[in-house]
């Protein structure tokens, strides 16, 4: 059988969105979904049992919210749950380890509620050697499609695009392959964003393409995007690629350019050796302040 995606729940808003999403992944991929709650808590020797078995309650409620939004999303998906006790992070790492995918919630700017708070999901998506995706509270099965043509709701029209954020000094393979694979599962339009800045030197490193004159930069940043992507596009000719460049920060670039993305796909590379929840600041910027899902694909 083939292993299941994980998604982290805590009972918030926020989780049970990504439990939600996380179905329908599962389905789409055509894997089972295991949920996990982890939990961290800590009492006197006295108070440990009650406090224990108050928290296994709270816990398995949690569990099961979860589950009932799951089998209202998708009622033939093969489930399995999961309540640990331990350190959230690493408890939710280890899951991560085990999986193609861990689904996490989120509140963007105003960090991360419940038990999975700031501090334990971004030290999932820094240290993780697995994709992580965030998803805010409120996210429906209708908002991944376009609009109805009455400009409603729909979960019949088609899959809206999937967004990927590319740096043109390193492509790594896993991130972009992440994003070819998101927009074919979907039948979904893969639109490539890379930014490029006029404020100072631009360089490719060795092998430096010539970007001497500013009005012909865009189109050398352009042809070098579509050659990245060339042996991608052969890998899935069914998929439609749009490819952008665009003279601004990353950061403000990929927020915009998500405006009505289905799902943004950024890469993370990860530090030999990470010092508490790190991100580099377009992720950074991405998991605070994209309203659509976040996918963040770790590389070396």
């Amino acid at each position: 059988m083939l292993s299941p995606l994980v998604a982290g729940v805590d009972g918030s808003p926020e989780s049970l969105a990504a439990a939600a999403w996380a179905a329908r992944e599962a389905e789409r991929r055509g894997r089972p979904l295991h949920l996990v709650h982890a939990g961290d808590w800590h009492a006197r020797q006295e108070e440990r049992e009650i406090v224990g078995a108050a928290q296994r309650h709270l816990a398995r409620r949690s569990l099961r919210q979860a589950e009932e939004r799951v089998r209202a999303e998708c009622p033939d998906l093969r489930l399995t749950d999961e309540q640990t006790e331990g350190r959230a992070t690493a408890v939710l790492l280890k899951a991560a380890d085990q999986a193609p995918l861990m689904v996490l919630g989120s509140r963007g700017l105003s960090g991360f509620t419940g038990r999975l708070v700031g501090s334990v999901a971004l030290g999932v998506v820094a240290k993780s050697t697995r994709p992580v995706v965030l998803v805010r509270a409120g996210e429906e099965a209708a908002d991944e499609r376009a609009p109805a043509g009455d400009g409603g709701a729909s979960t019949d029209t088609a899959y809206r695009d999937v967004v990927l954020g590319i740096d043109l000094d390193e492509a790594p393979d896993e991130v972009v392959e992440f994003a070819f694979e998101a927009a074919r599962l979907r039948h979904a339009r893969l639109r490539v964003v890379h930014a490029w800045s006029t404020s100072g030197p631009i360089g490719l490193g060795s092998g430096d393409i010539g970007l001497l004159e500013h009005s012909g930069r865009g189109e050398e940043w352009l042809g070098f995007l579509k050659a990245v992507l060339l042996v991608w596009r052969d890998k899935y000719p069914d998929v439609e690629v749009l490819e952008t460049v665009v003279d601004d920060r990353p950061s403000t670039a990929l927020v915009r350019a998500s405006t009505d993305a289905g799902l943004l796909v950024v890469g993370h590379r990860l530090a030999e050796r990470p010092v508490g929840p790190r991100t580099g600041p377009v992720t950074h910027a991405a998991i605070h302040h994209v309203v659509c899902p976040v996918a963040v694909v770790p590389h070396f």
